[in-house]
């Protein structure tokens, strides 16, 4: 089975339909994550998405917040959407596609929308923050009591809201105080990967001690001079997929787009047997 999967977080998906047309119309995803879609399931722009070539698509909404979505040319079914933390946030959505071969373990695709977190980096103060932890922690939770770890065919992707590596940020020393690469985060990050031996696809393809960046503000008046960027979005597959992804963007170029999200979509093409 080969297929590109794309992962975006869109920033509200009916502001910025023209610029999800223009996305597939130029890469040709065959899989599509949003993250923060921002509307609820019958607000969602279906007949368009379906028009663009994704006949498959599953939702999980919520009114002017979060939310995300996953669109597909491969069938799949639905296989859960999960309330992680308990508050009623449309966050995650998991798909299943069947096995490419006769007896093959279907292959999940966890489409996530970590919190961002606020401002401070203190959850005594600020309970986005507080939250942000929690969900982190609740996703290790959860992924550690997965069975057959060696065996499960996975893939996560996502804005999962924090930077983990030195060079997943523009200035290591002078982020270390702000939210999405603070300690608390970073290592709880790590604890999430190490749940399941989650293999970061991106960095199998950009070496770790090379900066590589998926988020950069609206504050930025020229973000590609100053490039003051942060690495927010992932993809990641389980160890039976290792090496499966057999090549890796970051569509920066997108950033340069009208009205775009200050995210930019990341893709990967795999060729799983």
């Amino acid at each position: 089975m080969r297929f590109r999967l794309a992962t975006w977080n869109i920033n509200s998906v009916r502001i910025r339909l023209d610029l999800v047309e223009r996305f597939v119309r130029a890469y040709q995803p065959d899989v599509l994550c949003l993250q923060e879609i921002k509307c609820e399931e019958e607000q969602f722009p279906l007949l368009a998405l379906q028009a663009w070539g994704f006949p498959h698509i599953a939702v999980s909404g919520q009114k002017g917040y979060h939310g995300v979505a996953t669109l597909s040319r491969l069938p799949f079914k639905l296989s859960e959407r999960r309330d992680i933390c308990g508050r009623g946030h449309a966050r995650h959505l998991a798909v299943a596609f069947d096995g490419a071969k006769a007896g093959a373990k279907p292959l999940v695709l966890h489409n996530l929308y970590v919190p961002a977190g606020g401002d401070v980096p203190d959850p005594a103060v600020n309970d986005k923050f507080q939250h942000k932890l929690d969900f982190l922690d609740s996703m290790t939770a959860w992924f550690g009591t997965e069975r057959a770890k060696a065996k499960n065919r996975m893939i996560l992707v996502g804005d999962l809201n924090v930077a983990p590596l030195p060079t997943d940020v523009w200035s290591h020393k002078q982020l270390l105080k702000v939210v999405s690469h603070t300690p608390p985060e970073t290592e709880r990050l790590e604890q999430v990967r190490a749940s399941h031996d989650w293999i970061d696809v991106m960095r199998r393809h950009v070496p770790a001690e090379k900066t590589l960046f998926t988020w950069w503000s609206y504050r930025n008046r020229d973000w590609r001079a100053s490039n003051r960027g942060r690495r927010l979005d992932h993809i990641w597959t389980t160890p039976s997929l290792d090496g499966a992804a057999v090549a890796m963007r970051v569509l920066d170029e997108t950033r340069d787009w009208e009205r775009t999200s200050d995210h930019v979509p990341v893709i990967a093409d795999f060729e799983i047997d």
